[in-house]
Order: C-alpha cells, then structure tokens, then sequence
C-alpha cells in the first residue's frame, strides 16, 4: 500500500512510502534536508515497521518537539493503524 502523510511543524512538506507486510520501502521526503532525507530514506529502506517507529520516534530538530525522522515514525504508525481498520 502506498502512503501519503502531511508532516507537521518540520521543514518537509510531504511523505510518502509503501507499507506492505509491515515492511517500508521507496521512502521519499518532498522538502527538507535533502541530504539527510535521502540517507533516513535509504537507512530505512526494507526495515520492520516497529523498528523504524522504534528508532525515530522522539527525534528532534534543533528547538522544535520533533523531526522529519520523528515525523516518518508518525507516519507508519498511521499507516499501520489504517491498515488494522
């Protein structure tokens, strides 16, 4: 299943990814860091999505509460939760 999420109160301005047996794969950042969005991308890239949650939740960027990482790990557990709905 491809997702699309709106982060909120980070630099990126969407994200997006395929979510499949709980699975993440082409994970794209549209704005932001692209340097580092690429490489979160690509660290990310065939990961459990428990592990993904896991390790970026509650990572922050510079004085703000949370991150485009935090913001990825937002996103699939959205994903996840749609998907049990």
């Amino acid at each position: 299943m491809r997702y699309t999420y709106i982060p909120k109160n980070v630099c990126a301005r969407k994200i997006e990814f395929d979510i499949n047996n709980n699975i993440i794969t082409n994970v794209s950042f549209a704005g932001g860091c692209d340097g580092n969005l690429k490489a979160i991308s690509k660290l990310v890239e065939g990961m459990n999505a428990e592990d993904i949650i896991s390790k970026l939740s509650g990572n922050t960027c510079g004085f703000k509460n949370t991150s485009c990482a935090d913001q990825l790990a937002n996103a699939i557990k959205e994903a996840m939760q749609k998907i049990k709905n």
